[in-house]
């Protein structure tokens, strides 16, 4: 029985857990969630209070947040070499969190259509939605990823979201992100996960054919 257990939903955050958790290539076993039933199940709550998804559970620890999720399996799994030295850190630590706070802000009060007057600026974690997206780029432009040459889980994490954001049209489509996803995405674990959660966004009923795949019963 694998020591790994996947909550997630195929059209969510989790997508982005699933990509780490291939990155890392343990075994692990993956619970589908409904998001207006077993999501909010006991059960479930038990695990995440918030009864959000994605979780991962690895042996008695649990941790939840897509961008902690990613950061926890780099440190649980050194070998997978997808997190600096400790001595190393500070880009690495940088960017994942840039991702998790500013960028997250930028794409969710994009999507929505919130804008912020720029009386407000100092209100918002990342001050105006063009200084964010010209901060990131910035970055993108000095090296082929976030901390330099080599690919690490912040990669994951950031590179998600410029993924759907040029996807959903809330990144501009410029050479720095455009070149960052095609270098992120051109990766083997990300084709895997990408093929494992389509395959179960369009097969919702067959979520209990693989002996690593179940429902979490919503009762």
């Amino acid at each position: 029985m694998a020591n790994l257990t996947f909550y997630t939903n195929p059209q969510s955050r989790g997508r982005i857990a699933r990509w780490m958790l291939e990155e890392v290539g343990e075994p692990y076993e993956t619970v589908f969630l409904g998001y207006a039933d077993s999501m909010k199940s006991a059960q479930y709550l038990a695990v995440n209070p918030m009864g959000k998804v994605p979780t991962v559970r690895h042996g008695d620890v649990v941790v939840t947040e897509t961008a902690a999720i990613c950061a926890y399996l780099a440190d649980a799994f050194p070998e997978s070499d997808l997190a600096p030295p400790l001595d190393q850190r500070g880009a690495y630590y940088r960017w994942l969190f840039f991702g998790a706070g500013p960028i997250e802000m930028v794409m969710t009060h994009k999507g929505l259509g919130v804008e912020t007057k720029e009386e407000q600026a100092r209100m918002v974690g990342y001050g105006s939605v063009e200084v964010a997206l010209e901060t990131l780029a910035g970055a993108l432009a000095r090296s082929p990823y976030l901390t330099g040459d080599k690919f690490t889980a912040a990669d994951v994490y950031v590179g998600a979201q410029v993924m759907w954001g040029l996807q959903f049209e809330l990144f501009p489509k410029r050479p720095e992100f455009t070149g960052y996803m095609e270098r992120v995405c051109s990766r083997d674990a990300f084709s895997r996960a990408m093929a494992l959660d389509d395959a179960a966004a369009k097969e919702a009923v067959s979520f209990v054919s693989s002996p690593t795949v179940k429902i979490l019963d919503a009762s």
